[in-house]
């Protein structure tokens, strides 16, 4: 990739943060984006609006819940109807809560798994072909917890192993037409629900970098594992400034 001059790519959950900084970071190097949102219409709209105004007919939006078994088949389909292709897919949508041992039910593993793990893999099942055909690409947004895991929050943290492992294991599987990696953030938004970090400065001077990651840090990631780096697969980057090493 790319195998055209205008690549499309598919990110899941684009409307926001990390989401959105990677589709404004594709969109800017040529890619076409079919951007998927669940709830987040007016920042999906928002976004779009603001791509389409830099290069008119670059962008798609697609509504879907991934917990929906039905979603993936959607969303492929939604490039292919709007592009007629598909050379890359960003599996960047993610759910993050604490799930403590004694408090955790089977709803919490419904949900960290659905949109963690098995949406990501049936998703690229879905895109398989169509990717072969273009010898695209996946990049999956994993995350440092999935080596070093965080207290009080097994189940997200099961979840994203299980996404670095499908990763590894995909990169055999789709090779030598599709690429697939992965990149893991550390410290670039704090988060919105789930786990309080009291202590953000004690924990940004763990890092070798001693500051906070940027979302334009990830999505520069993702973009080199995408449109750069023809002969990487099976790798799963850390964007964590160093964090890593003292978790």
């Amino acid at each position: 990739m790319p195998s055209h001059p205008e690549p499309v790519v598919l990110v899941t959950g684009a409307a926001r943060r990390v989401g959105a900084a990677i589709a404004r970071v594709l969109h800017g190097r040529g890619c076409r984006m079919v951007l998927h949102y669940r709830g987040s219409a007016a920042d999906a709209q928002s976004l779009a609006a603001e791509l389409g105004q830099a290069r008119p007919g670059s962008t798609a939006l697609v509504q879907a819940d991934l917990a929906d078994p039905a979603a993936p088949a959607v969303l492929v389909q939604a490039a292919l109807d709007r592009f007629g292709r598909l050379d890359g897919l960003v599996n960047n949508a993610s759910a993050f809560r604490p799930t403590p041992v004694g408090e955790t039910g089977q709803d919490d593993w419904d949900d960290l798994f659905a949109s963690n793990a098995r949406a990501p893999l049936f998703l690229s099942q879905a895109a398989a072909p169509h990717l072969a055909a273009a010898e695209g690409a996946i990049v999956n947004l994993v995350d440092i917890y999935a080596e070093r895991p965080l207290a009080r929050h097994t189940v997200y943290v099961m979840a994203k192993a299980a996404l670095a492992a499908m990763t590894l294991s995909l990169a055999r599987e789709l090779g030598p037409a599709v690429r697939v990696n992965g990149v893991a953030p550390g410290a670039v938004m704090w988060p919105e629900e789930g786990k309080a970090y009291a202590d953000q400065q004690a924990l940004l001077a763990g890092t070798a970098l001693k500051r906070m990651g940027r979302p334009e840090d990830v999505a520069g990631a993702v973009a080199f594992l995408l449109l750069d780096a023809p002969y990487v697969t099976g790798e799963i980057l850390r964007v964590d400034g160093g964090r890593w090493l003292a978790i």
